[in-house]
């Protein structure tokens, strides 16, 4: 019935437009209520803005009718958007070819005669679930982002507990050396405070960083989406700019390797730090344990130097370093002599040696490691030993199961040899032309003690670095 109606009829004469909440003034014209409230606002006495007539009430009543009649006329009236600007006609098709919305009469022209036509609800159905295909990696992106984040934030929690942890193995080791040590406590605190504020903040940069890329992917995502919702014909007329936007551009969350702090420089080898002054009490450790890369089945010693099998999962975070249940020394090795003593007693379930740390976790985590290994048979005492060297198990027959084996690596020769360091037996060789970094490598299972490294008691020279040497 208000398409009957003439436009003008039904139009505000303040704002030219059709009328929103019509109030009808005395003199019985009509104008938007909020039109009204804004003349009268500029003029000191409550006319009417057509005729100039005083207006009896302050508070004109809305005109129910005229208002519904608005509402009725505003649905109906067909939007420019929705009509052929070359023969004003609704559009009611779309072109595959040229991706453009037709009106009937452009169907039939020569320019799209024989194009392929679709009614426009079918075609949007169509492109939609183009749309919502190219949105998956977005929406799987955003998934990855999601889970860097969470793994950032559980690290930075980890990074707040290593503080502490570090913090009071600092404080224990310099108390028994308070009287004349306690400028390298301060110095040590200090080292350890200004890298869990470096860490912190890095951390916090890269969850900032992270939040604001989820925030923008997440803005992008609802965007597409409320854009799928939008009428078909708006939809179709903006396809090629929602598509742009559905596809996936953004790069892979970078990778977070190095962000927990570096225990090992902070608590491992501490005494040995201050070894000139306190010669008596000095105990050196050739290899510290790296916690950074022990499996959430695996118990370290404060000092870093013993491990135990746990008998549940700790909640560690999940850093690119800890890839498998073992653990690895702190220092890497590519070149020269070196030796360390494990003491591993009777323990019957565990591997000693050397690996590569790899880019990625791996599939086969044993094809990277070189190592000695004992096993014991599920149901018997029997133990098993054995080389495993990059995936390949060699048998070894031993008279005596060793007490502590002793790993000599000599990395330019290329030769890894196990000796049982009480009897100083040589158990076997393996020969290998080494040009990776080798870690050292420790795996136990199931242990009722732990295996530790031995101490040594190494004189030491300073050499032109002013770095310590081991005589």
């Amino acid at each position: 019935m208000a398409s009957f109606l003439p436009e003008e009829h039904l139009t505000c004469t303040v704002c030219c437009d059709i009328f929103t909440d019509p109030v009808v003034l005395s003199c019985s014209h009509s104008v938007c209520k909020g039109c009204l409230k804004n003349y009268w606002s500029t003029k000191d006495a409550q006319e009417c803005p057509l005729c100039r007539r005083r207006s009896s009430r302050g508070d004109p009543p809305i005109c129910i009718a005229l208002k519904n009649l608005c509402e009725a006329y505003s649905k109906d009236r067909v939007k420019p958007e929705e009509l052929c600007t070359l023969h004003k006609e609704r559009f009611k098709l779309f072109c595959k070819d040229d991706k453009e919305l037709l009106c009937v009469v452009c169907r039939d022209s020569k320019r799209h005669k024989s194009h392929d036509c679709s009614p426009i609800d079918e075609a949007a159905v169509e492109l939609k679930e183009e749309v919502e295909e190219a949105l998956e990696p977005l929406e799987d992106k955003l998934s990855t982002f999601r889970n860097t984040e969470r793994i950032c934030h559980s690290m930075a929690e980890h990074i707040k507990k290593q503080a502490e942890e570090a913090e009071s193995l600092i404080k224990e080791g310099f108390d028994k050396l308070r009287m004349f040590l306690e400028e390298e406590e301060k110095e040590a605190l200090n080292a350890l405070k200004e890298e869990e504020e470096e860490k912190s903040q890095l951390m916090k940069e890269k969850i900032d960083s992270i939040g604001k890329k989820i925030s923008s992917l997440s803005g992008r995502i609802e965007d597409v989406k409320e854009q799928l919702e939008a009428e078909s014909a708006a939809f179709l007329a903006d396809f090629e700019d929602i598509l742009e936007r559905a596809q996936d551009s953004t790069e892979e969350p970078e990778d977070i390797s190095g962000g927990l702090i570096d225990m090992a420089a902070h608590v491992g080898n501490l005494t040995f730090k201050v070894w000139l002054k306190i010669r008596d009490i000095s105990d050196y450790s050739p290899v510290i344990l790296d916690p950074n890369t022990s499996g959430d089945l695996l118990i370290l010693s404060d000092d870093l130097t013993t491990v135990n099998s746990s008998y549940g999962r700790l909640n560690l975070p999940d850093n690119p370093e800890r890839f498998y249940s073992c653990v690895l020394g702190s220092q890497g090795i590519d070149s020269g002599n070196h030796s360390w003593d494990v003491q591993v007693n009777k323990h019957k379930y565990w591997d000693i040696g050397v690996t590569t740390v790899p880019d990625q976790k791996p599939k086969d985590f044993w094809s990277t490691v070189w190592s000695i290994r004992s096993r014991k048979e599920l149901w018997s005492e029997t133990v098993h030993h054995s080389i495993h060297s990059l995936g390949t198990v060699t048998p070894l027959s031993l008279s005596d199961p060793p007490m502590s084996i002793r790993v000599e690596l000599e990395y330019d020769s290329g030769k890894l040899i196990f000796v049982d360091s009480r009897s100083e037996e040589r158990l076997h060789t393996i020969e290998h032309n080494f040009t990776e970094k080798l870690f050292p490598f420790f795996y136990t299972y199931h242990q009722s003690q732990p295996i530790g490294i031995l101490p040594v008691i190494p004189g030491v020279v300073l050499d032109d670095g002013n770095q310590w040497k081991q005589m």
